[in-house]
């Protein structure tokens, strides 16, 4: 079940791999989850100190959440992945030129994690070129769908 997806991750990049990973959460920035108060429009995955971290996701505190607890909403947060994983795209990632961006927030039996993309970053012209297919593939459902 789908949370919130990054529509402009698939906008600017070539979605070459993707990558269910788990997130290190604390209590407010579930509850602000589950009520669907996150964004992934500018976030993205580094490599640093051994492991991958979630960068640009902000996550609005709920004003109910917690008295004691100082919400920073754009905090860096830490993925969890397999070792397997991690060593597959850290050569990608700092040898090949490639990027990692979050793709989607989702359920996973109760549990939220996040889906990550390996991305290739795409030029204007095709950008362009992507909005002339789907334009296209728009066009061809219309034709066929007033036909039938």
């Amino acid at each position: 079940m789908s949370i919130i997806d990054n529509r402009k991750a698939y906008h600017d990049y070539f979605i070459e791999e993707k990558l269910e990973a788990g997130l290190v959460l604390e209590g407010w920035e579930v509850k602000s989850i589950r009520a669907g108060r996150v964004q992934l429009k500018e976030s993205y995955v580094i490599w640093k100190n051994g492991a991958f971290w979630l960068f640009g996701c902000h996550i609005s505190p709920l004003q109910s959440a917690s008295t004691h607890v100082k919400p920073d909403p754009t905090r860096t947060r830490k993925l969890l992945l397999n070792q397997s994983q991690i060593n597959k795209f850290i050569g990608k990632v700092e040898r090949a030129g490639y990027t990692m961006v979050a793709l989607d927030l989702h359920y996973t039996k109760g549990r939220i994690k996040a889906e990550i993309g390996l991305a290739k970053g795409k030029k204007l012209h095709d950008k362009r070129e992507s909005a002339k297919e789907r334009e296209l593939d728009r066009e061809k459902q219309r034709f066929l769908r007033d036909r039938g």
